[in-house]
């Protein structure tokens, strides 16, 4: 193998290497905004969960509106 040869093949994989680094960071980081929004939403759910719990049975119900 020509020593032209090579050099093109050890900077291919530096390249890949670099890129490959770059792509693991970026996953890590959607992995914990994921995390970070799931909490959220679990969170939210409670929230609305104990709010409809909260509220009068009057209100409670899906009722048409008088005007349909």
């Amino acid at each position: 193998m020509s020593e032209e040869r090579m050099i093109d093949i050890e900077t291919r994989l530096a390249h890949q290497d670099q890129t490959i680094n770059e792509l693991n960071e970026a996953l890590s980081n959607q992995q914990q905004t994921i995390m970070k929004l799931e909490r959220l939403c679990a969170s939210l759910v409670e929230r609305v969960t104990s709010l409809n719990e909260a509220l009068p049975d009057a209100a409670k119900g899906d009722e048409r509106p008088p005007h349909y």
